[in-house]
């Protein structure tokens, strides 16, 4: 049955975070960054212990769970990414996540995470979730990218109103309004280098 080996590959993420502001800012951002993955929001360790804990492939908890349950998620190390309010010291080599940086830069942490996680993690996602055809233009394409660079105008030579219409066609093809957004869109499809953002 197609469908039960689909739904198989949707990765699930699991936030545990007391602070609901930024389990629910988190979410965004990992949904933006994500689309196939289904994130769920735990305010509490009780109560991701409630739902079927195993079944994550990733775990981002506030520092304040992970110490209080070191053992759980040192038995899911290579899944584990603490949030942490400001720079932490590495914790015996789980990555931390400081949900202080300004969204820019976090957005950046996460997708370096995920290329590093890549690797670790034994639930890759796959070139064809990635690629979802929106069937954009060259030149929308290229626009995409400068958008990111802000520089559009002047490297395209055109007015900014033709700037601004062809983002209003990509943000419509998309259904991505925000610019960090389209940011993350345009990595993830390797129109631009992560480190180029």
């Amino acid at each position: 049955n197609n469908l039960s080996t689909k739904m198989q590959h949707i990765p699930e993420i699991a936030i545990v975070e007391q602070n609901t502001l930024t389990a629910l800012g988190l979410q965004t951002i990992l949904e933006e960054l994500i689309p196939v993955a289904t994130i769920r929001t735990f305010p509490s360790f009780a109560r991701l212990i409630d739902d079927t804990p195993d079944m994550y492939s990733h775990y981002f908890v506030s520092a304040q769970t992970y110490f209080e349950h070191t053992s759980f998620f040192l038995a899911r190390r290579p899944k584990t990414i603490v949030l942490a309010a400001g720079e932490q010291p590495s914790l015996s080599g789980i990555p931390t996540l400081n949900v202080c940086l300004p969204q820019d830069k976090l957005v950046k942490a996460i997708m370096q995470m995920r290329k590093q996680g890549h690797e670790a993690t034994h639930h890759p996602v796959s070139p064809q979730e990635m690629q979802q055809e929106h069937d954009l233009s060259p030149r929308e394409i290229e626009v995409l990218t400068l958008i990111i660079n802000k520089e559009i105008a002047d490297k395209l030579n055109i007015s900014l109103t033709t700037v601004i219409s062809h983002r209003k066609n990509i943000t419509e093809k998309l259904g991505i309004k925000s610019v960090s957004g389209l940011a993350i869109y345009a990595v993830m499809h390797g129109y631009v280098e992560a480190d180029r953002i």
